[in-house]
């Protein structure tokens, strides 16, 4: 089996030092959030919202950073690809589920009902 040089790829020196950048951000972050208690929460949400926006764009100058926002991307795309249902067909596929489970539950309860009639007839 050959690995190509995208199977094998590393995370490059640079890339690791962003990335544990990013993570030491969050952490203190959130330690600042709960060191802080006594502050306004606002300004303590506020904190921590820009502080996890600053380590997410760190984090995406990484070559994992590219790769999950190429994937994104491609994900966003696809999805705009796809066939939604109308409300018509919406509302009509949930009835026909609706009544299934309906049909379902009532012939599991007539075959309780038989079980349980066999099971008294033959234990008397």
């Amino acid at each position: 089996m050959n690995l190509t040089k995208s199977e094998t790829q590393t995370i490059s020196r640079i890339d690791t030092y962003k990335l544990a950048g990013a993570g030491a951000i969050v952490v203190l972050a959130l330690a600042a959030f709960y060191l802080f208690s006594a502050h306004s929460l606002l300004v303590r949400v506020l904190g921590l919202l820009a502080a996890g926006a600053g380590a997410v764009v760190i984090a995406l100058q990484t070559a994992p950073g590219a790769e999950i926002l190429e994937f994104l991307q491609g994900s966003r795309a696809e999805v705009r690809k796809v066939v939604w249902p109308t409300r018509a067909e919406t509302t009509q596929t949930t009835l026909i589920v609706i009544v299934m489970v309906v049909v379902m539950g009532l012939l599991l309860w007539l075959l309780d009902v038989l079980l349980l009639w066999l099971v008294r007839l033959i234990t008397g």
